[in-house]
């Protein structure tokens, strides 16, 4: 269905809706008299951004097995380079989401 199509099938099937345009944002369709949501914080649904030390353990334990993988039948060692640097990059985003932490209260 093209495009065209479709927004003039929003028009015929609904006759209580139509379309507005957002700044930097797709065309939205809403009800006839009301007006689309400007903005909904993450913080309005109860995520917060922070996962706690269960979000520290968890990417510590999804390190160890990402590492884990290393011993196994294969002989290739692409696969261990990959396994390496990935581990090293979650390694290395841990220790800096513990640095910043830490730090938080300085600023």
């Amino acid at each position: 269905m093209t495009e065209g199509t479709q927004h003039s099938r929003v028009a015929l099937d609904n006759s209580a809706t139509s379309r507005v345009n957002q700044p930097g944002r797709e065309e939205a369709v809403v009800r006839a008299g009301s007006h689309p949501v400007e903005h909904e914080s993450p913080a309005d649904w109860g995520w917060h951004g922070e996962t706690g030390k269960w979000g520290q353990i968890g990417g510590w334990l999804t390190t160890l097995i990402i590492l884990s993988y290393l011993i196994g039948n294969h002989e290739g060692r692409v696969e261990d380079l990959w396994l390496y640097a990935i581990a090293g990059l979650m390694a290395l985003i841990l220790i800096w989401d513990l640095r910043r932490k830490k730090t938080a209260w300085r600023r």
